[in-house]
This record gives C-alpha cells, structure tokens and sequence, in this order.
C-alpha cells in the first residue's frame, strides 16, 4: 500500500499566518507541534499525513483522522510514522514507512505500509 501528497508551502505559511497554532493543533498533536520548525516543516507532516491515510485507500475521514496518525524524528532527524492501534488493527497494518522532500514551493511525502 502506497501514497503520496504534495502541498504548495505558501498555502501552510499563509495559513499559519491567519489562525496561529489553532491551525496546527487541527492536524498535529503537541508533540508533533513541537518538531516543526516553520512553515516548510509543517507543510511536510501535513502531506505525510495525507499521504499516510491515502496509502490506507480512505484519506483523512471517519476510518482515519488526523489524530490518528503520529509523525516523530528519528535521533539524526528522519521522519518516522505510527499509527494509532484502530487503524493498525481495522486495515490489518504491521508497518509503515514515510519519506519527506522539500523542493523549492512544494513539499511532498511518500507512506507506505506493510499488511500482516
């Protein structure tokens, strides 16, 4: 299972702008909040979480919301994604895996997950 999203920077820094941490709070959890360093950063999570939900065929809903979906770093700072026990279990998930690019106005991120 695989998916990918892509998201133009300036859309998340100018939303950043208008609503502050209200917005991030809508799709990262405060630990999550606390990884992202600006707006690029937070462009990256929100296309891995889009990604992650795609790779599951449902996309961000009522199978998988964005709090269902944790992202983390890695001690040299790769990206790592979990997902919550629900959605392991209701899509039979034993792991998953995400990459996160940065190319000038965009960024985009690929999950894939392991069935059992």
């Amino acid at each position: 299972m695989i998916g990918i999203d892509l998201i133009k920077i300036d859309r998340m820094k100018k939303l950043i702008e208008k609503y502050d941490n209200k917005f991030l709070e809508k799709f990262l959890s405060l630990q999550e909040i606390l990884l992202v360093k600006n707006h690029r950063t937070a462009s990256g999570f929100w296309a891995a979480k889009e990604a992650a939900s795609k790779a599951l065929g449902c996309g961000i809903g009522a199978d998988c919301g964005f709090n269902d979906i944790t992202i983390t770093k890695t001690a040299k700072g790769a990206p790592l994604l979990e997902l919550s026990t629900k959605v392991k279990k209701q899509f039979n998930i034993e792991s998953s895996a995400l990459s996160i690019t940065h190319d000038g106005d965009y960024a985009i991120a690929v999950v894939t997950h392991k069935t059992k």
